[in-house]
């Protein structure tokens, strides 16, 4: 679900509310630059409340402590108490932009620590695909070094270091060139 506000007017956030459904995620697009809070606990409740999963937001959110402490996962430009207005029409459900990212409408939308992304409807089973395949590569990789495999030599970059102009000793070897050993 998507939601496109004037710069501090959240307006547009509360018709979205409405057209939330279970399993979606809300993101908030704003029509210029805006750092103010226009999404806080409140709005978590209610979109909490209507099954949302989160909300993805281009401007600034409010009341972090209550939306950790109830569950709701955020993702926003700013923390700021910044209040808003409700005054100006925008648009609910229409493509939006966030970090030139085109996020249309019923996008999946995936979130966590380490930040957003965004695929496309049509891009899914591939995105699947290629995100099973990722999974599978990092865990033999993860299985390698704990067997005490050296990423130089899993990935071949020990080959690939004399034409870079690196001169690659082993600790031994630099010892014994340094007259330690």
């Amino acid at each position: 679900m998507t939601a496109l506000c004037w710069p501090g007017d959240n307006l547009m956030i509360h018709v979205a509310v409405e057209q939330c459904r279970p399993g979606d995620v809300l993101v908030v697009a704003t029509t210029s630059p805006c750092t103010d809070g226009l999404f806080g606990e409140l709005f978590a409740t209610a979109l909490a409340r209507r099954g949302v999963r989160g909300a993805v937001l281009a401007c600034g959110v409010r009341d972090v402590a209550d939306l950790r402490e109830m569950g709701f996962p955020v993702w926003s430009r700013a923390v700021s108490a910044q209040g808003t207005v409700k005054a100006t029409a925008g648009a609910v459900n229409v493509p939006v932009v966030l970090g030139g990212q085109t996020v249309h409408p019923g996008d999946v939308v995936l979130a966590d620590d380490d930040g957003v992304a965004v695929v496309g409807r049509a891009d899914v089973a591939r995105a699947l695909t290629a995100s099973r395949a990722r999974i599978e590569k990092e865990a033999a990789a993860r299985a390698a070094f704990e067997a005490g495999e050296l990423g130089l030599d899993r990935y071949g970059l020990r080959e690939r270091l004399p034409g870079l102009g690196i001169s690659y000793l082993s600790y031994e070897q630099d010892r014994k060139e340094a007259g330690d050993g």
